[in-house]
């Protein structure tokens, strides 16, 4: 009895309720006031964390599968609810991040700061966390569908945090619209599921036929509803409005978290399936190749620093996919490697992006709290005043752009390997993958160039406006959790070795097929020693170097100049690059896809000519060139159609009439 007291299902279900409930007290004014119940709140999320952690963690290490049938009857089945090393692994981030969110919120977004939307913020954070939690741990569809919906409202109420602008309204909005409309492709999915099992709950890991027409229609319903909320191209068009106009902190936890939610219900899905078609990997793998391209091209365009990161999140969800076609493929030539190597890495990159995509909103939010502006071209010289901000914000973007010694590299490197294995093979599989692979190596080139852009723009150089020029660097409230992230991207990729077990367990459980071949194993398919290897050299001479150039500074003398200015006598900072000038070139080669909007200055005339003003941005162009024109359209063609919604009450009672009518003569005929 002691022993299941302290069991990893115990503490997973004990974290899921404290976080769900850590902004109850909040509700109740009376009780506490907003600072002392936001204090609470965040104990008791940061408490929920470290519970949840080690449950997740023990369940990773054990390789332990439970299911529990709840207590009460639904109108449909009994629901259930259960943890293995798929959820546990998905688990990890969905309690890390909120938990370094929730205490960076205690000094960003402090109660005594924002009276008047801290309570509702507060709550429904703590709601969103609980019910992501849920999502993993539900095994019937119902129960599945319960925590998805109380995750997507929850999400919105913290989208529109500040809702007295119109601009949050506005993604709040579309947020709602697009994540209601995925929610109509699981209405679809867990139907067609219960059709082919017989039951609401979730069948056993490859115990379905995927050549069947329902297995596909269950296969796209499944990429429909999901890649909605996971923000794949095309169906992304919620996400850079949202995350832009939420809180950071909230835009660290539905970027680092809530999008994987998605993720996970995709690879869930999957692993129902054997058999699978090539054309399902192929889809998937083609996905993902467009989404990390375009995703990193729209980033490179943006001037808004949180937008140009909600991109990013586009660009690594289209990696993560790339894995997850990896694998598909994998089992379509009977590549147990390939299987295992493409869900390693596509599992790896949703830690490894839930970290480090965190710590850059948190890093951002820093900023945009210190400069009190989002646009990029306002900002400049950031790192004098913020020097710890500017040290973890680049830890940060080291680690998106896979490059070594840290954590986004590993899993990149993960996915290359699946590749390498699929271009021995013959056929449309091994095109598939040889075209994939310099696929993802033009993602890291661009997110290297996009990430060169927004650290020399934003944080070096001089400040481009005394209005917008930081003055404080944040607090420790802010800071530690910046530090944990960064710890954790850096003891990733300096000792991957240490998540090899996991990570084959939560595989394994994913695609139980990769367990016939007991050769196949991640220790040997990855040379993650090496890797660990070479990323600890490589830390030592980079801290060697930066020793030395310190002392070498430090030695020289002293003085002030202005920078070389072009030639101009009298350089200003209006003459250092903005986010247009550097990301011209880039953008003009993929205005194609982008259709970038330039507006040009008029040629002033007369003795005293006025100010004239060059301008350019890069819309959404999916949602303002593709969606919105065809909604209209069908807008102005339905039009007619709702005179028949004219507010007559008599008029609504016939239609129900002639309904229920229809109705019973088609069961009499």
């Amino acid at each position: 009895m002691a022993l299941e007291l302290v069991s990893p299902s115990t503490l997973i279900f004990t974290a899921t309720l404290l976080a769900a409930l850590s902004g109850a007290p909040l509700l109740v004014p009376r009780l506490l006031n907003a600072s002392r119940g936001q204090l609470l709140a965040t104990v008791l999320m940061l408490l929920a964390s470290a519970i949840g952690l080690t449950g997740a963690i023990l369940t990773l290490l054990l390789g332990r599968t439970e299911l529990f049938t709840l207590p009460w009857t639904l109108p449909f089945d009994r629901p259930e609810i259960g943890i293995d090393p798929l959820s546990a692994w998905f688990l990890l981030p969905i309690f890390l991040i909120p938990g370094c969110a929730a205490l960076y919120a205690r000094s960003y977004w402090h109660a005594d700061n924002s009276p008047r939307n801290v309570r509702k913020m507060t709550f429904f954070f703590g709601l969103m966390s609980g019910s992501m939690s849920a999502v993993t741990l539900a095994r019937d569809g119902i129960t599945f569908l319960f925590a998805w919906e109380i995750m997507a409202l929850a999400a919105y109420f913290l989208v529109a945090t500040e809702d007295e602008k119109p601009e949050v309204n506005a993604a709040g909005t579309l947020y709602m619209i697009t994540t209601h409309i995925g929610t109509l492709g699981l209405f679809a999915l867990f139907p067609f599921l219960t059709m082919t099992t017989g039951s609401w709950l979730f069948p056993a890991a490859g115990s379905l036929d995927a050549s069947s027409p329902a297995a596909a229609a269950m296969f796209l319903t499944a990429l429909f509803g999901f890649g909605m909320k996971a923000g794949i191209m095309p169906l992304h068009i919620w996400l850079p409005s949202a995350h832009a106009n939420a809180p950071s902190h909230v835009s660290a936890a539905m970027s680092g978290v809530i999008l994987k939610v998605g993720v996970y219900g995709i690879i869930r899905t999957l692993s129902f399936f054997y058999g699978v078609p090539l054309w399902w990997g192929a889809l998937v793998l083609l996905l993902g190749a467009v989404s990390g391209i375009v995703g990193v091209a729209f980033a490179i365009g943006q001037h808004d620093l949180k937008r140009l990161l909600a991109y990013h999140s586009i660009e690594n969800i289209g990696i993560i996919f790339m894995g997850l076609g990896v694998a598909l493929i994998g089992q379509t030539t009977a590549s147990a490697a390939m299987v295992l190597l493409g869900t390693a890495g596509a599992l790896l990159h949703v830690l490894n992006h839930a970290t480090f995509k965190a710590l850059l909103f948190l890093g951002a939010g820093s900023v945009i709290h210190a400069t009190g502006t989002r646009e990029i071209d306002l900002m400049g010289g950031v790192a004098r005043k913020l020097p710890y901000t500017a040290l973890l914000f680049g830890v940060g973007a080291v680690a998106i752009c896979g490059l070594p010694p840290l954590n986004g590299f590993v899993s990149e490197l993960l996915i290359y390997l699946g590749f390498f294995r699929g271009v021995q093979g013959s056929g449309i599989a091994a095109a598939a993958t040889a075209l994939a692979a310099p696929a993802l190596a033009v993602v890291g080139g661009l997110a290297v160039a996009c990430f060169v852009k927004v650290y020399g723009i934003v944080f070096l150089g001089a400040p481009r406006t005394e209005e917008h020029a930081a003055h404080h660097e944040a607090g420790w409230q802010m800071l530690l959790p910046m530090t944990i992230l960064a710890v954790v991207c850096a003891a990733v990729g300096l000792a991957p070795v240490l998540l090899s077990g996991m990570l084959q367990r939560a595989s394994l459980n994913a695609f139980p097929s990769l367990g016939a071949d007991a050769d196949t194993s991640l220790a040997t398919l990855a040379p993650l020693p090496i890797v660990s290897m070479t990323a600890l050299v490589l830390l030592v001479l980079l801290a060697a170097l930066a020793f030395w150039y310190r002392r070498r500074l430090t030695a020289a003398p002293q003085g002030e100049a202005d920078t070389w200015g072009c030639g101009y006598q009298r350089p200003t900072p209006r003459m250092q690059y903005s986010a247009s000038s550097f990301a011209e070139l880039l953008t003009g080669l993929y205005a194609f896809v982008l259709k970038p909007r330039t507006h040009r200055p008029g040629i002033a005339s007369g003795i005293f000519p006025a100010g004239t003003r060059f301008h350019s941005h890069v819309p959404e162009a999916v949602l303002e060139l593709v969606y919105t024109p065809a909604l209209e359209r069908l807008y102005r063609r339905f039009l007619p159609i709702r005179r028949m919604q004219n507010g007559i009450l008599q008029q609504y009672v016939l239609y129900i009439l002639i309904t229920l009518v229809v109705l019973f003569l088609s069961d009499y005929l």
